[in-house]
């Protein structure tokens, strides 16, 4: 798997973590509700990828979905970074190719 891959599959699991927590954090007041959590797993080859799963017992934990989206934040940053990282240097091997 390439850096390209790696990194969009990096940002799509933060994705799927800043949804997944926002959700729980929207629904934590209605009764019964059943708060999901992302599982990540790492691919061959380079990357991660992610599933949402439901909790068995109902309950909420907002400081742990409060910490998810700041996590979630920093690791879409951090990919995000990657990827610009990436594209500044094949701009750079293509200026000096060209």
């Amino acid at each position: 798997m390439n850096t390209i891959s790696t990194a969009l599959s990096g940002m799509n699991a933060a994705s799927l973590e800043l949804a997944t927590s926002a959700h729980n954090i929207a629904n934590a007041q209605t009764p019964g509700f059943r708060r999901q959590s992302v599982a990540r797993q790492a691919t061959e080859g380079g990357g991660v990828s992610a599933v949402v799963t439901q909790a068995a017992e109902p309950g909420q934990s907002l400081a742990e979905d409060i910490v998810t989206q700041m996590s979630a934040s920093y690791a879409f940053k951090a990919n995000l970074k990657v990827l610009k990282t990436q594209d500044e240097v094949l701009g750079s091997l293509l200026d000096i190719r060209v």
